[in-house]
């Protein structure tokens, strides 16, 4: 019961933010973290096109992921399994890169960059992996690396929910989303770390 209502929770939350993107479209450009931008960085071409493809795509991989570890859905559906990881795979690439690039000119400096590229590397990372191992037919290896790529993936949700409570508590944003570039994301691999690590010790798994 308790995993069914965690399964809910976060394919509610993945949803809801998944389709938060789209809110973009339809209002002024100084909404949420745009507004710590200056006009420059806003109106460069490249930098234009590696946001939006990020949180677009980003927000089909949230969208679509969690589908993915829906044990109903990958038992009596394997083609649409297949055709969500594809879609899935692809979306992951492209944010992610795109995620490493803006991520450089993160705010809050040095310390934010580095929290987001690291994200940026981990998810494609994880991602490929788990591409890797399913085409080795090494599922189970495959079904952990896919844990820890919506792991960051998820992150994009997490962001959301511990920022405003150290903005709350901080008063100060920029410390805030220092902070946020790595808790967004770290809690997120270590509780899928302690899961996964009880499997492979059941089952004599090596190591990712």
């Amino acid at each position: 019961m308790t995993k069914r209502i965690l399964f809910i929770v976060v394919a509610f939350l993945s949803f809801l933010i998944g389709l938060y993107p789209l809110i973009y479209l339809f209002i002024d450009r100084t909404f949420g973290l745009l507004g710590s931008k200056d006009r420059e960085l806003l109106s460069d071409f490249i930098w234009n096109i590696a946001f939006y493809s990020h949180i677009f795509l980003g927000g089909v991989a949230l969208l679509i992921g969690w589908v993915q570890f829906h044990k109903k859905i990958r038992a009596t559906r394997p083609k649409l399994h297949r055709t969500t990881g594809k879609v899935y795979i692809i979306a992951v690439l492209i944010s992610g890169v795109s995620g490493i690039y803006i991520g450089c000119f993160a705010t809050g400096g040095i310390i934010s960059s580095l929290g987001f590229i690291s994200l940026g590397i981990l998810w494609i990372y994880t991602t490929l992996n788990a591409f890797l191992y399913v085409k080795k037919g090494l599922i189970i290896q495959h079904q952990i690396a896919m844990h820890y790529s919506y792991a960051a993936c998820f992150s994009a949700v997490t962001l959301r929910i511990w920022l405003p409570l150290l903005i709350l508590f901080l008063e100060d944003f920029t410390i805030a989303y220092r902070l946020v570039a790595w808790l967004a994301w770290i809690p997120n691999i270590l509780l899928v770390y302690y899961f996964t690590e009880r499997i492979k010790r059941k089952l004599m798994i090596t190591p990712l």
